[in-house]
């Protein structure tokens, strides 16, 4: 296996699976539209290149594995929108092609189990973004593609504890609502092992064994810094932004069965109670 990775729109989730592939000896290229960020990307070993801006075709040539993790805007899939043509014309020589999605595309189930061969019916414009970019890059002929469907990411830097702490945080409470979540470490460690036995066509969901409604998240959060449990309110009176009220708009429980036994992948934080335990952990 060339140890070679392009990594497009290379954020939170990318720099996690850099940070185990590096010390294997990968040479990884990342993208990013924020000239701001290109030392932060250099100081983990990676390569940072600003993209829209850069003529990428001759390292699609040149790198067999690359991971999608730009997400679609109000044009659509932006990798796409530059270079479908290209991937079109090199995908037989591509090795593996990770694209990082999400579990908003099965949209509102009422607090159902959903798996990768539930239909796909987003109800809100994000979920129907991916859900659309998904279909795209499916439509690639002899490209080696692999789709990773997220559940909601957490993990370093991103947690519930800056809230709590600060006395922000609240407990919204919705009748019923169930998320899934998921480590970030822990999709890391997936996709090495989807890069290590590539399976082109792969669906997988990502998330953790343990669905949880996100009030018991914040409340568990408040006992492990010992400080008062936020107040609850009540969905339909709480004050939210579009954006937060729209996260409320679905509600389910994905399973993770089907990369558990296609990869013998196994979530390191099985549910958000060890996820927090070792957040707080490294804090201190």
């Amino acid at each position: 296996m060339e140890k070679k990775l392009l990594s497009f729109g290379h954020g939170y989730t990318a720099r996690a699976l850099a940070s185990l592939l590096v010390p294997q000896g990968w040479r990884i290229v990342g993208t990013t539209r924020s000239p701001e960020k290109l030392d932060e990307i250099a100081r983990t070993g990676v390569e940072p290149m600003l993209w829209p801006g850069s003529d990428m075709v001759p390292l699609l040539v040149d790198f067999p594995n690359i991971l999608i993790s730009a997400g679609p805007d109000g044009d659509g899939d932006p990798v796409l929108n530059e270079l479908e043509q290209a991937f079109r014309s090199h995908a037989s020589g591509m090795r593996w092609v990770g694209y990082l999605s999400t579990t908003g595309v099965y949209g509102d189930h009422g607090g159902e189990w959903v798996d990768e061969a539930t239909p796909l019916s987003p109800s809100t414009k994000r979920g129907q973004a991916r859900a659309d970019a998904e279909a795209r890059w499916q439509a690639i002929a002899d490209l080696p593609l692999h789709i990773f469907r997220l559940a909601g990411i957490y993990g370093p830097g991103r947690g519930p504890f800056a809230k709590v702490r600060k006395g922000t945080a609240r407990r919204i409470i919705k009748a019923g609502q169930v998320f899934s979540r998921i480590h970030v470490e822990d999709i890391a460690q997936a996709l090495d092992l989807s890069l290590r036995h590539p399976d082109p066509g792969a669906v997988f969901n990502l998330c953790d064994d343990d669905p949880a409604p996100p009030q018991d998240v914040i409340a568990y959060a408040a006992e492990l810094l010992g400080l008062p449990v936020p107040p609850a309110v009540d969905f339909e009176v709480a004050d939210l932004s579009p954006m937060a009220r729209s996260f409320y708009a679905e509600s389910k429980k994905v399973r993770n069965d089907r990369i558990k036994k296609a990869l013998g992948w196994q979530p390191r934080f099985a549910d958000y109670r060890a996820g927090l335990q070792d957040l707080l952990k490294r804090e201190s």
